[in-house]
């Protein structure tokens, strides 16, 4: 059976464990490393090709994008345009409905399949959360996240002027309610203050409690370890009173690289065009052959 090829673009925390991911999947095979500067191979497998441009990689099935979210829409059109699927972790819920419409169209344009916010939340949980939703139509999910490192809000901030390193912890407060612990270095020059209302009037963080503080070293700070307690409460039919909960404690970009192998796989098998998780049957991100897996129900 051929193997899917995959290209990584991007190689940050969620690139490397997708490298990691991607090394131990029976079906996959690395095609390469896209990332700016192509001469720093770092950790990356001597093997794997590194290059500056997906252009310079041959016969690329489907490029996972370890990029941070704000980029990408414009990776994804440029790659689908290519004719290369392309499978993300864009992570800025309230904007989702927007990017599934603008790559749907590029997608099927071009006969390709583009799979959008796979992470684990939005992701993985999205489809815990839909399924609670299935079962007990009518009632309340309150998603609780942390406490933990968030790449994405911790990336965010790393882009505002004036910030040498960043680290962004998520406090769960209860029912959904998150608190943003916001730990920076600035560079010379920069004033707190300014930097720190940047941080906090940026979308990532508008609508939390923020709170921002300068430190010596962020790395002396970090840890990777992150988690969720998703919690629904509702009815099933006419009986009242069904409680759920969903529970885990987890490497946040490892999970996040594995989910995207897992939807790349799927996106071999869908039609064109753009595609949340929730819409992608659970049996298509498991290898190998669906009947062998229905044997398991």
């Amino acid at each position: 059976m051929k193997k899917i090829r995959a290209a990584v673009v991007g190689y940050g925390n969620i690139g490397r464990f997708t490298i990691e991911a991607l090394e131990v999947a029976p079906d996959f095979e690395i095609a390469g490393v896209v990332r700016r500067d192509a001469s720093k191979r770092e950790d990356i497998p001597a093997e794997i090709p590194v290059v500056g441009s997906i252009d310079e990689l041959t016969d690329v099935d489907v490029a996972i994008l370890a990029t941070p979210t704000r980029k990408v829409e414009e990776f994804a059109k440029e790659i689908l345009a290519k004719g290369i699927n392309t499978v993300d972790s864009f992570d800025i819920h309230g904007q989702i409905p927007a990017l599934r419409k603008s790559l749907g169209e590029v997608a099927r344009e071009h006969g390709k399949v583009s799979v959008i916010s796979a992470g684990w939340d939005p992701g993985s949980d999205s489809v815990v959360r839909a399924l609670l939703e299935a079962v007990a139509p009518k009632g309340i999910t309150y998603t609780n996240f942390g406490p933990g490192m968030s790449m994405g809000h911790t990336v965010a901030v790393k882009a505002v002027e004036g910030v040498k390193a960043a680290l962004s912890m998520t406090i769960p407060v209860g029912t959904g309610i998150h608190r943003r612990m916001v730990y920076i270095e600035l560079m010379p020059g920069y004033e707190f203050e300014k930097v720190a209302h940047a941080i906090k009037t940026d979308p990532y963080f508008a609508s939390d409690e923020t709170h921002v503080m300068q430190v010596e070293s962020v790395d002396a700070l970090k840890d990777m370890g992150h988690g969720v307690n998703l919690v629904r409460k509702g009815v099933s039919g006419k009986t009242q009173n069904q409680l759920f909960e969903f529970d885990m404690k987890i490497n946040n970009p490892a999970l996040t690289g594995q989910v995207l192998v897992c939807v790349a796989r799927a996106s071999m098998r869908l039609q064109p065009g753009c595609y949340t998780m929730i819409e992608i049957p659970v049996v298509d991100l498991l290898p190998g052959d669906r009947d062998e897996w229905i044997k398991l129900v």
